[in-house]
């Protein structure tokens, strides 16, 4: 009774690329998850690294304070 609530596990979870925005199969095998491929993985790698991804809150003690 309570199974028909349930999501079906044999077929594996999707989610979306965070680059490109494809499908990505949430399975052990994806060997680039949460991205579709090791091209989307280093572009986003590459935008944390030039700082156009950044997490908000207060600098961390001994750093500048930068305004952009």
């Amino acid at each position: 009774l309570l199974s028909q609530y349930l999501p079906d596990m044999t077929e594996p979870f999707h989610v979306a690329c965070p680059t490109c925005g494809g499908p990505v199969a949430w399975k052990a095998e994806q060997r680039w998850r949460p991205f579709c491929s090791e091209r989307c993985k280093l572009i986003d790698l590459g935008e944390w690294l030039a700082e156009e991804k950044r997490i908000p809150g207060e600098p961390a003690p001994g750093q500048p304070n930068e305004e952009h």
